[in-house]
This record gives structure tokens, C-alpha cells and sequence, in this order.
């Protein structure tokens, strides 16, 4: 008589297959809330001169929608790592996914453009809380070996925005109604509520003594320091004057408030953002290399479609389908750095991605300022300078973050936020001053795009400071995951 045989029950899955599985959850949910809101940035930007003959107001007032949206981001950045302390990243997480869903219904419901500034605030209360808080609860769920992996998922938000934005933006304006650059984020919205819900997982508050008291008076100097720090740059590159009132005291202002605060934030033993983060030579050499460079390629961003609109005449869709190419090429180069970092010297990936983008940006100036010059030869400028900024980005935010301890992440994460949202509006606004100075004309488009090449060149120098071994391997005993 045969012995039956025990039944056999699937294997349990082991515990690297469930934290790749967490951070599997965690990685869809923050690429889909951050896509939304790159994609809505992009959108608006196409749709400014439409939304100005809708409401019959000037294009001046109009683009208060974009100011609006910023300052408020800037406001509540600096509140992103307490509010994961005090009530969890996952809800911090989903109060940014409502916020900013309601700010999109609210705008497409807008009856004039008062009202419509005032609901792009609310949703950019929404977006200034998504990329930090995103960016934590994704570097916390990975394997600190390969987080490069990690981080080139995360930045996929960054491929499709510039490619698909401007195109996506000039359709819905041309086919429908300037409501639907704000509709199109509700189901978007919807769906990302969904899966939070059901992905995310659970993280408990810091609870009892442990809990940061919030820092109010640091949060009264830092966010209304900010606020105006941005508002200045952004009046000054609108007016083409620094010097002119309605540009200087702002800045002033912003920057009193912003040394008061750093100088609270050293003294005091929790202040609202770390700046003893500072202390980490790597943290301190990424953020050195993100400054400049965010300063050079974000404030670039708007030449393009200047160059391309106003320069060479053409559409604002056929602007955005040559500006394809360059999104493509960063979002791919992104990818393959950025798991690449995993297994190389940092020093040596990002200071080579500083070179290869100032040489493209260079390239451009010396492209534009031929008139006549043949739009691949643009084109191609354009791709070289997005290889290095896509060889640049993502890795030097892995680097600055992966030897950090689990506990100040939120930190880092909040303060690489502020970081890249101040360079890239003083670029923005600093570039806009050297090209109303010129007029957009050849000799105009050359010398802006020389001071982009400036700044990224600039990065060079701290990121030659960026750690020369390997960081994957090195990290991995102290930060692997389980099993």
C-alpha cells in the first residue's frame, strides 16, 4: 500500500520578494501623483495666452496662475517632514493627492481670473507637498545597494511631462475648451486616491515624546521667506529689472527672513528643516551640484519655446514636437544613470553628465545665434545637453541620500525640494533679465543659452566632491534590506 503523500502548500514568498513587492506599490503610486502634476505645470505654461482671451485679461494678470501655484508650493515645502512625522507619510501622501485633485476641479470651474489664481494655490498646496514626500516614501521602501533603480523609476515623471505636456496642452486648448487642462488631472487624481489606499502601506505617526514639536516660528520665517524670495525673481525676470521695487524689497525681504531662519535652524535642537545635513560632506556636495545646475537647465526650459515661437515663427504645437526629442533623450539617460549609480564612482558619472550638458547647452548657443541655422542642428543640441542633464539629475540626488539614516530622510528629501524649486525659479527668472535685455533675437537666444552653459558648467566643481568609490555595495551592509 502506497503512504500518501503530505500536500504540499506554495511556498511562503521570501522576504526580498516582499519588499520588492512594497516598493513595487510605493513606486507606482508616487510616479502616477507626480506625473499628474508635471503634466499639469507643462500644460498651463502652453495654455497662458488662451486662458487671457477667455477671461479678457492681460497676459500679465494670467500668468499669476503660474505665480500663484508657486508660492504656494514654496509655502508649504518647508512643512512636508513634519507633517510626515505628525500624521504619517501615507496620509500626508493622500491629503497632497485631494488637495490637488480639488484645486483642478476648482480651476476648471473658474468664472474669472481672481478665482482661478486663488484655486491654482490651492492646488499648488497639493503639488508642494507630493515630490518631497513622494521622494521619501520611495527612498525609505528601497534597498539602499540599489537605489539608483529605485530613483530612475521616480524619475519617469520627468520623461513624460516635457514630451507629452506641451503636445497634450496645445490639443486641448486647440480641440476642446482651456477646461481641460485642468479636468484631465480628476481621473488621474482619482485613480492615484485609489491606489494609495490599497498600496501604500500603513506607517504609524512618531508617537509620544518622540513627536517634533512644530516649528512655528520657523515655519513663519522659512515659508513666507521663500514666498517672496520667489515672487521677487519672478517680477524681476518678468519686468526685466531687479532693481525696481516691485522686485528688489520682496527679495530682500525673502532673504532677511531666510538667514533669520538658518540662523534659528543651527541653534535650535528641532527646527522646522535640518540644515545640520549640511555636516554630510556627500549630502552637502549634492546639493552644491543640484543649485547651479537646476539654476541652468530649468531656467533654460523657457528659451526653447521662445526660440522656437517667436525666432523661427512656428506653432505652439510644432514649438512642442521639436522639443520631443530633448525630454526623450533626458528621460533615457535617466534611466540608464540612475541604475548605473548603483555601480559606479558618483564623481565620475556626474561630473561627466555636467560636462556633456554644458557642452550641449553651449552648442545651442552657438546654434541659435546663426540665423538661419537648420532646425536639426537645434534639435540635436538639444539632445546632447538633455544626455548630460539626464546623466546628472537623478544620480545626484541618489548619491546625496543614500547614506543617510532612515530617520532623516523626510529631511533631506524637503530640503533637496526647496533646493531645486529656488534654483530653477532664480535661473528662470535670471535668464528672462539677459534675454529682454538683448530682445529675442539671434545675438539674444546665443547669450542666454551661454549663461545656462555658465551654470552647468559651475556644478562641475562640487561635484567633483561627490564620493570617487562605489556607493551600492558599500551601503549595502548597513541599509540592505531584510534577508
Amino acid at each position: 500500500m502506497n503512504a500518501s503523500r503530505p500536500t504540499r502548500s506554495a511556498p511562503a514568498p521570501s522576504v526580498p520578494d516582499a519588499h520588492r513587492t512594497a516598493l513595487h506599490r510605493v513606486v507606482t503610486v508616487v510616479v502616477l501623483g507626480t506625473v499628474m502634476a508635471v503634466l499639469d505645470m507643462t500644460i498651463v505654461n502652453v495654455a497662458m495666452r488662451r486662458l487671457s482671451e477667455s477671461f479678457g485679461a492681460p497676459l500679465e494678470t494670467i500668468q499669476w496662475t503660474a505665480t500663484a501655484y508657486t508660492l504656494a508650493l514654496a509655502a508649504v515645502i518647508p512643512a512636508a517632514a513634519w507633517a510626515m512625522d505628525r500624521i504619517g507619510a501615507k496620509r500626508t501622501y493622500v491629503l497632497a493627492l485631494v488637495l490637488f485633485t480639488l484645486g483642478s476641479v476648482l480651476a476648471a470651474c473658474a468664472w474669472d481670473a481672481g478665482s482661478l489664481i486663488a484655486f491654482r494655490a490651492v492646488q499648488g498646496l497639493g503639488g508642494g507637498l507630493l515630490q518631497p514626500v513622494g521622494m521619501a516614501m520611495g527612498v525609505r521602501a528601497a534597498d539602499r545597494a540599489r537605489l539608483g533603480r529605485t530613483m530612475a523609476l521616480l524619475g519617469l515623471p520627468i520623461l513624460v511631462g516635457p514630451v507629452a505636456g506641451p503636445v497634450l496642452g496645445g490639443w486641448l486648448v486647440d480641440a476642446a475648451s482651456w477646461r481641460w487642462i485642468f479636468l484631465i488631472n480628476v481621473p488621474v487624481g482619482a485613480l492615484a486616491l485609489l491606489l494609495a489606499a490599497r498600496l501604500l502601506p500603513t506607517d504609524a505617526p512618531v508617537r509620544g515624546g518622540d513627536l517634533p514639536r512644530l516649528d512655528v516660528p520657523g515655519l513663519l520665517m522659512l515659508s513666507p521667506g521663500l514666498a517672496l524670495l520667489l515672487y521677487g525673481f519672478s517680477r524681476g525676470g518678468e519686468r526685466g529689472d531687479f532693481t525696481a521695487p516691485g522686485a528688489l524689497v520682496p527679495v530682500l525681504g525673502g532673504a532677511v527672513l531666510a538667514a533669520a531662519f538658518v540662523r534659528r535652524a543651527l541653534a535650535v535642537r528641532a527646527p522646522l528643516l535640518d540644515l545640520r545635513l549640511l555636516r554630510d560632506r556627500t549630502f552637502a556636495a549634492g546639493i552644491g551640484t543640484l543649485a547651479p545646475f537646476a539654476c541652468g537647465y530649468f531656467g533654460s526650459m523657457l528659451l526653447g519655446p521662445l526660440y522656437w515661437q517667436q525666432g523661427r515663427g512656428t506653432s505652439a504645437t510644432a514649438a512642442g514636437l521639436l522639443g520631443a526629442p530633448v525630454g526623450l533623450v533626458v528621460g533615457a539617460a535617466m534611466q540608464i544613470a540612475a541604475r548605473r549609480v548603483d555601480r559606479a564612482a558618483p564623481r565620475r558619472l556626474v561630473a561627466a553628465g555636467c560636462a556633456v550638458a554644458s557642452l550641449g547647452m553651449g552648442l545651442l548657443a552657438w546654434q541659435t545665434g546663426v540665423p538661419g541655422v537648420p532646425a536639426w542642428r537645434i534639435v540635436v543640441a538639444g539632445m546632447v545637453m538633455g544626455a548630460g542633464a539626464g546623466m546628472t539629475l537623478m544620480p545626484t540626488m541618489t548619491t546625496a541620500t543614500r547614506a543617510l539614516p532612515p530617520d532623516r530622510l523626510a529631511g533631506a528629501s524637503t530640503a533637496l525640494g526647496i533646493n531645486s524649486q529656488l534654483a530653477a525659479s532664480v535661473g528662470t527668472a535670471l535668464l528672462s533679465v539677459v534675454l529682454g535685455a538683448t530682445g529675442p533675437d539671434p545675438a539674444g537666444f546665443r547669450l542666454a543659452y551661454a549663461v545656462a552653459a555658465a551654470l552647468l558648467a559651475l556644478a562641475l566643481l562640487p561635484a567633483l566632491r561627490l564620493p570617487a568609490q562605489r556607493q551600492g555595495r558599500a551601503s549595502a551592509g548597513a541599509h540592505a534590506s531584510p534577508g
